[in-house]
């Protein structure tokens, strides 16, 4: 007889460097699941990608067991990964926060195909390509020219010193 399921949990964690705080405790705290279980589970699984968010699916049973099902990370994280960006752009229409090459978008879509609604790469690269856009990062062909780069805290803090040198009224 199959295991009746008491809640399905979804969480981001960082891979190799989960611990029971906030999102992680409360989260599985609340339907009786061993904690410190799970994060060692976690943990050991995912060493080899530390710091990385790793989504991760999380089947709880009527008896407090589980077992979880760890997905890619995010586009976004892969794309700010390999940009060497730290966020994405605030207004990714005009503010260009960096750029990626065809081949780094190709491997990300590989790397993410099975998660995407894709039926093959060419889809899930056009879907890497999206996200890339929304994000105000740039897919460059190797000899081509990049549109100028901003730079997402040189934005903030040049509209900072527009208020701070315009006389008050």
């Amino acid at each position: 007889m199959a295991k009746q399921i008491k809640a399905k949990i979804k969480l981001q964690c960082p891979g190799g460097q989960a611990t029971p705080a906030p999102p992680v405790g409360p989260a599985l705290g609340q339907h009786g699941v061993n904690i410190g279980q799970f994060v060692q589970q976690f943990n050991d699984r995912t060493k080899d990608t530390p710091g990385l968010t790793i989504p991760v699916e999380l089947t709880v049973y009527a008896d407090r067991s589980f077992d979880f099902v760890l997905k890619s990370p995010p586009a976004a994280v892969l794309l700010k990964q390999a940009a060497g960006i730290v966020v994405g752009s605030g207004e990714p229409n005009s503010k260009k926060v960096g750029t990626v090459t065809p081949d780094q978008v190709r491997e990300i879509a590989q790397r993410k195909l099975q998660d995407l609604n894709a039926s093959d790469v060419e889809a899930a690269t056009r879907i890497i390509e999206g996200t890339a856009r929304s994000m105000g990062i740039v897919v460059v062909a190797p000899g081509e020219e990049a549109p100028e780069i901003v730079e997402p805290g040189a934005a903030a803090e040049t509209e900072a010193e527009t208020e701070a040198s315009q006389p008050a009224t």
